[in-house]
C-alpha cells in the first residue's frame, strides 16, 4: 500500500471532495469527448490528445505513454510528491481536515540532491528581500525608484519584488547560519566562492530583486536590476539544478487560470514587459526568460491552450524572434496572432507613454493573424514598386499560403494579392498549386491533422490470447467482489502467466478481503508500484460488458489454462530432446506419449 499512515476513511473523504477532472484541469486543457475528457499528456510530448480522464471512474490513463492512476498518484507523478504530501495538498483543496506530519528532510523523487534546500533558500530570500523593500529604511530608495517608474504597491506585492542589501556577505552569513549548506547555495547561484580567501560572497548586492517562480509558485531564481549605472543592468541567476530557462515561463503560475478562462496565452520577451502587461489587465501574460521559445515551453503551453498571441519588441531582433516563434507554434497546430508594437517601442515603454487602455485596445486588440503577420514580415526591406522585389515577395507569400490548411483562408489571401498587385486570380491559384506540390515533395509542409495517427499504447503490438484473457478477467474482477472470488475458484491453483497481472489480482484479493467495495480509483492507492497502477488504469478504461456470460467467463479461463498446458508441452519437448541426446529412446518415447495426451487436452 502507498497510503502510509492515513486512514482509508480519510482517503475516501478526500477523493469525494476533489474531482479528478478539476484537478487535472489545472495542468492540462481537457475537452469532453463522449463520457470522458481528453487532452495532451503532461508526462510525454505529443500533438494529438491521447490522455483520457474519467469523471465517472475518477481515474486517468494515457494511451500513448501508459501513465495512469487517480488524484493522489497524479500529483505524485507530476509534482514528485510522496503520498502523504499529495494527500495533504488534496485535503486542502477539498477543505478536508487532515493532520499529518510531513518529513521535510524527505526528498521529492524527481529532485536532484539538495534541490529542496535550494528552493527553500530561494523562498526564504524572496520573503526577506520583499520585507527589506516595503518595510525598512534600507529599502526606501529602491521603493521610491520603483514607484517613480510606474510600479504600483499592488504590483510590487503581487510579484513579490524586493531589494538586496548593499553588502558583500549578508546573505552568505544569513543562509549559512540557518543551516543551508554552502555547496548547495553556491550551486543555486545565490552565493559565489572567492578563492583568494576561501570565503563566500553574495551574488546580488544593492539591486531591485525580481523573484522567478516555477510553474507551481516555488521561487527558483532571481533577476536583480541595478538602480544606478552599475553593470550589468540586469544580473540573473545562472542555470541551476532547479532553474532552467528553456523550461521556465515567467508568471505562468499566476497566468494559468486566466489562460484557461480566456483560452489564450500572451507571450512577451521579458519579465518587465510581462509585469506591465499584467498591470494593464492582460492577466494571461507569460514571458520567456532571455531565451527563444523552446519545445519545452510549447509543450507546457499546449497542455493549457491552443491559442497564442505573441507580443515582442518591434525592432528587427524582436520581429525575427516573433517570426521564429510563429513558425514553431504553427508547426504545433496553435492558432497564432501577433501584436505589433509601433515606433520601435517595447510593451513596457508603450504602456508608460500611451497608457494601459491604449495598450489593450490598440496593441493587443489589433493583433494580426498568422498570415497577416507573415505578409508584414516578408515585406520588410523590400520595395514592392521594384519588379524584382515584388516578384520575390509574391513568391514568398505564396509559399506561406500553401502552408495554410484552410481553403477559405488560402482563397482570402490569394484574392488580397490579386487585388493589391492587379494580378489574375487564376494565375495566382495555379502558381500556388505548383508551390504546394513542390513543397510537399520536399516534405516542408505541415502534416494535415487528419493524417496524424495517435500512438495508442495498445496498438504497439498484438497481445497473445492468454494475455487478453487475463486483462478481461481483471476488468470484470475490478467491478465485482463476487466475480473476483468466482474467478479465483475457477482458476484453482493456476496463476496468471503475466507477472504484473498476478500481482494485481493478489492485491485485489487483499483489497476485497479488507472489506472494501469495488472502487478502482480507491484500489489504486493499494498498489505500491507505478507500473501496476498504469496497467490497472488501462484495463479500467477498456470497454467490457457489464454483465459477463458464463460462456465468456469459461472462454477466458480456458485460455489461461490452455496456455499453462502449452508451457507444459514446451517443457516436455525439451525433456524429449534431452532423452534422445542421451540415447535413452525408451524415456523419449514415454515423454512423446505424454506430449500427445497434453495436446489432446488443449
Amino acid at each position: 500500500m502507498i497510503n502510509g499512515r492515513i486512514e482509508d476513511e480519510k482517503i475516501n473523504q478526500i477523493r469525494e471532495a476533489v474531482d479528478i477532472v478539476d484537478l487535472i484541469g489545472e495542468y492540462v486543457q481537457l475537452k469532453k469527448q463522449g463520457r470522458n475528457y481528453f487532452g495532451l499528456c503532461p508526462f510525454h510530448g505529443e500533438n494529438s490528445p491521447s490522455f483520457s480522464v474519467s469523471t465517472e471512474k475518477q481515474i486517468f490513463h494515457c494511451f500513448g505513454c501508459g501513465a495512469g492512476g487517480n488524484i493522489f498518484t497524479f500529483l505524485m507523478d507530476i509534482e514528485g510528491y510522496s503520498f502523504v504530501e499529495s494527500a495533504k495538498v488534496l485535503a486542502e483543496k477539498g477543505n478536508v481536515p487532515l493532520e499529518v506530519e510531513i518529513n521535510k528532510d524527505s526528498k521529492r523523487s524527481n529532485m536532484p540532491a539538495g534541490a529542496q534546500q535550494m528552493v527553500e533558500a530561494h523562498d526564504l530570500l524572496r520573503k526577506f528581500y520583499h520585507h527589506l523593500l516595503v518595510n525598512t529604511k534600507e529599502g526606501q530608495d529602491a521603493l521610491e525608484y520603483l514607484l517613480n517608474r510606474g510600479f504600483t504597491e499592488e504590483t510590487i506585492e503581487k510579484f513579490q519584488i524586493g531589494y538586496s542589501l548593499d553588502s558583500w556577505d549578508f546573505v552568505s552569513k544569513f543562509l549559512l547560519k540557518r543551516g543551508f549548506p554552502a555547496e548547495y547555495m553556491e550551486q543555486a547561484g545565490l552565493i559565489i566562492f572567492r578563492e583568494k580567501d576561501e570565503s563566500y560572497f553574495d551574488r546580488f548586492r544593492n539591486r531591485v530583486m525580481f523573484p522567478i517562480m516555477d510553474h507551481q509558485g516555488n521561487t527558483i531564481a532571481f533577476s536583480g536590476r541595478a538602480m544606478g549605472d552599475d553593470e550589468p543592468k540586469y544580473l540573473n541567476s545562472p542555470e541551476t539544478p532547479i532553474f532552467n530557462k528553456s523550461k521556465t515561463l515567467y508568471n505562468f503560475h499566476h497566468a494559468r487560470p486566466h489562460i484557461r478562462k480566456k483560452e489564450q496565452a500572451v507571450i512577451f520577451e521579458g519579465f518587465a514587459d510581462c509585469i506591465s502587461a499584467v498591470g494593464a489587465g492582460v492577466e494571461n501574460a507569460v514571458a520567456t526568460m532571455g531565451t527563444a521559445l523552446t519545445d519545452q515551453h510549447i509543450q507546457l503551453l499546449k497542455r493549457n491552450t491552443d491559442q497564442i498571441l505573441i507580443c515582442y519588441d518591434s525592432d528587427s531582433a524582436g520581429l525575427n524572434a516573433a517570426n521564429r516563434a510563429v513558425n514553431m507554434l504553427q508547426d504545433h497546430e496553435f492558432s497564432v496572432k501577433v501584436a505589433l508594437m509601433p515606433d520601435n517601442l517595447d510593451p513596457d515603454d508603450y504602456i508608460k507613454e500611451f497608457g494601459e487602455k491604449s495598450f489593450v485596445s490598440e496593441v493587443i486588440g489589433a493583433s494580426l493573424t498568422y498570415m497577416a503577420f507573415k505578409m508584414h514580415y516578408l515585406r520588410r526591406g523590400k520595395n514592392v514598386n521594384n519588379e524584382g522585389d515584388r516578384i520575390q515577395y509574391i513568391e514568398e507569400v505564396l509559399k506561406e499560403i500553401s502552408r495554410l490548411p484552410n481553403a477559405v483562408e488560402r482563397d482570402h489571401y490569394l484574392r488580397q494579392l490579386s487585388s493589391e498587385f492587379s494580378l489574375s486570380l487564376d494565375a495566382l491559384e495555379q502558381q500556388q498549386r505548383q508551390v504546394f506540390f513542390t513543397e510537399r515533395k520536399k516534405g516542408t509542409l505541415p502534416q494535415p491533422a487528419a493524417q496524424k495517427k495517435m500512438a495508442l499504447q495498445y496498438e504497439h503490438k498484438l497481445k497473445p490470447a492468454h494475455h487478453n484473457a487475463e486483462t478481461k478477467l481483471i476488468a470484470h474482477m475490478l467491478k465485482s467482489r463476487d466475480m473476483t472470488f468466482k474467478i479465483q475458484q475457477l482458476l484453482g491453483q493456476t496463476v496468471f502467466h503475466v507477472d504484473e497481472h498476478q500481482a494485481i489480482i493478489t492485491y485485489l484479493y487483499a483489497f476485497y478481503e479488507d472489506g472494501h467495495e469495488p472502487d478502482t480509483s480507491f484500489f489504486l492507492t493499494y498498489l505500491p508500484d507505478p507500473n501496476l497502477r498504469r496497467i490497472v488504469s488501462e484495463i479500467e478504461m477498456m470497454s467490457v460488458n457489464e454483465e459477463v456470460t458464463d460462456k465468456e467467463l469459461t472462454d477466458c479461463i480456458n485460455q489461461v489454462l490452455k496456455y499453462e498446458k502449452l508451457l507444459k508441452i514446451k517443457e516436455k519437448q525439451v525433456e524429449e530432446k534431452d532423452a534422445v541426446r542421451r540415447s535413452d529412446y525408451v524415456a523419449a518415447a514415454q515423454i512423446a506419449m505424454e506430449i500427445i495426451k497434453l495436446r489432446k487436452m488443449l
